[in-house]
């Protein structure tokens, strides 16, 4: 019997642990294969490949973002081969089982909740004597009737085999994510989270653990996430692990989901103190800073420690990271959003999401959707569309703050200009990125692509829309910016050059016969006038850049900005010139 086990990931560089958890379990007494595509294949293209395998049974593995096209994909096969057998698995059909059964009749079974044992003893029974109704975890069809079977207890961790050592994976090991999982379960009872639906946390043996990191480290991973719910719930677990890393990273980069506020200053102190710079980034679900809110999803959190541990954090400068918040959740109205988003912005994190609250089967929020009056989607992802304190119109406006969020802060084009307009000119964070995502709608930029220079030019236009003062101020931070952001010497700019052609001449002849004055750093490079004219661009700003970075406080006097951009590092290194006018005489 062919087994071919498939999903369809979001991305290319996503791989399904889920599969390979099964294969692992299973491979010692079935041919099983594994193919992964992804939601941007086109359905047939899929389906010819899946045909080409002629497997006898296929095992689909099941999220929100691919359960459509899944069942599109499902749909067609069964028609090309109506003998073929059709599996369903994972936590998109673990709930709401008979839906998917009526709703999809090409599916012969489905595999719910954790799926090695059940699927395994699926198999037995397809090439044995069928008794599914033995097959608890799983739910088949008895003639027209559906049949759902009691669940099966939890597996012992450590019975299943790795799942990060096949063959066929160490190849792409460097230009795919791996997922990694140490544990089991969640300690907390988020009722619009579907981690809230198994009590407890079981743990994987730690010394297997790190045997298949140094494994997966030494054959070239290189970005290792980490899918436990709360990665650092046992902190001497936590520990033994991120000490482990740190002694055998090889410049591989770990990602981790953590609860912040439980987190002890003393394990921060450790990770700032030994933590090599940029090899670990931290998720951290802040939600909501609403009170009332949290109590409502059931959600335990203490703003306060969470506030300090992310600034702890973001002093040491060796972790990033990536706080999440939930615009819909009950009793946060558009107003209460907007505190929660400037609560959690004012901690600057690396990268903020925003994200909208879904309606998961197997939520206790979805079975209260009445109580709060929402309405959201038919079909996954189940997004709302509205409830009693938040209309579509503000839900539709929050997205265009996502919409700007994403180009202009966590992509960091320009981080000096923005920390600038929201310190100056805004009268909050929320307020820029409301003002600038309703001006970008208005203009309707939405529906069409943009260049690098477009971000700039639309960032100066929605500013000059708005009378912004201080424009000159602006446009100088976000040269500084643009510059900042370039690895190589940009063929073009957004900005036309204060300085003619003949005047750049002048200053870089200057500038090669008196590198010393600009500063050590820059005279060490040894650059001649060819250097400078083939890797450097200059431009006049109008006030003292060295001043305000180390002030905040905008002098103006105008300097020389000289950008190098480092051929051999592949990055841009700015240095400052004070008294241009001098220079030029």
């Amino acid at each position: 019997m062919k087994i071919v086990l498939t999903t369809l990931n979001a991305k290319y560089i996503h791989t399904a642990l889920s599969l390979r958890l099964l294969k692992a379990y299973t491979e010692a007494d079935y041919d099983v294969e594994i193919k992964e595509y992804t939601i941007n294949d086109p359905s047939l293209n899929i389906v010819t490949d899946l045909y080409e395998k002629n497997a006898t049974v296929i095992g689909f593995s099941c999220y929100i973002w691919n359960i459509e096209k899944t069942i599109e994909v499902v749909k067609m096969i069964k028609k090309v081969n109506p003998e073929l057998k059709i599996i369903l698995g994972g936590p998109e059909v673990s709930f709401d089982i008979p839906y998917w059964m009526e709703r999809v009749p090409e599916i012969d079974f489905i595999v719910f909740n954790e799926g090695e044992e059940t699927f395994k003893h699926l198999l037995d029974e397809l090439t044995g004597s069928k008794k599914f109704h033995l097959v608890f975890g799983a739910s088949y069809r008895k003639g027209e009737e559906v049949i759902v079977n009691p669940p099966r207890p939890n597996i012992k961790l450590n019975t299943i085999p790795t799942a990060y050592r096949f063959q066929e994976d160490i190849e792409n090991l460097n230009k795919r994510i791996v997922y990694f999982e140490t544990s089991r379960g969640c300690p907390f009872s988020c009722s619009f989270c579907l981690s809230s639906v198994e009590v407890g946390v079981r743990y994987f043996d730690i010394e297997r653990v790190k045997a298949d990191l140094l494994f997966l480290i030494e054959n070239g991973a290189k970005l290792i996430k980490f899918i436990d719910r709360t990665f650092n719930i046992r902190r001497n677990y936590a520990i033994e692990i991120f000490q482990f890393l740190i002694d055998n990273h090889q410049g591989c980069v770990f990602q981790f989901e953590i609860t912040a506020d439980i987190m002890r200053p003393e394990v921060l102190e450790f990770l700032n103190t030994h933590a090599p710079p940029g090899v670990f980034r931290f998720e951290i679900g802040v939600q909501s800073t609403n009170d009332a809110t949290n109590e409502l999803v059931m959600r335990k959190q203490n703003f306060e420690k969470l506030s300090r541990t992310v600034r702890m954090i973001k002093e040491g400068g060796k972790i990033d990271q990536h706080l999440d918040l939930i615009a819909g959740l009950p009793e946060e109205n558009y107003d209460s959003f907007k505190k929660t988003f400037n609560d959690v912005f004012e901690m600057r994190p690396e990268e903020l999401q925003l994200g909208f609250l879904k309606m998961l089967r197997g939520t206790g929020l979805r079975s209260q959707a009445e109580n709060y009056g929402y309405v959201y989607m038919d079909h996954s992802p189940y997004e709302i569309l509205k409830n009693d304190i938040l209309s579509f119109s503000e839900i539709i406006r929050i997205k265009r703050v996502e919409d700007i969020l994403e180009k202009y802060w966590n992509a960091h084009r320009m981080d000096n200009t923005i920390e600038y307009l929201i310190d100056t000119e805004f009268e909050s964070a929320f307020d820029f990125f409301q003002e600038f995502g309703d001006f970008w709608d208005q203009q309707g930029w939405a529906k069409i692509g943009h260049q690098l220079e477009d971000l700039f030019l639309r960032l100066m236009q929605f500013l000059q829309s708005r009378k912004t003062e201080n424009l000159e101020t602006i446009k100088g931070l976000m040269i500084y910016d643009f510059f900042l952001n370039h690895k190589h010497k940009p063929r073009k700019t957004w900005w036309n050059f204060t300085l003619t052609k003949e005047e750049q001449t002048k200053l870089l002849e200057f500038v090669a016969e008196n590198s010393q004055l600009i500063s050590n750093n820059f005279a060490d490079l040894k650059l001649t006038v060819k250097d400078l004219f083939k890797h450097t661009m200059v431009e006049v700003i109008p006030f003292d850049i060295d001043y305000y970075f180390s002030t905040k406080i905008i002098k103006q006097q105008p300097s020389l900005l000289i950008t190098y951009f480092d051929p051999k590092e592949h990055k841009s290194r700015p240095f400052i010139l004070q008294d241009v006018n001098h220079i030029l005489g």
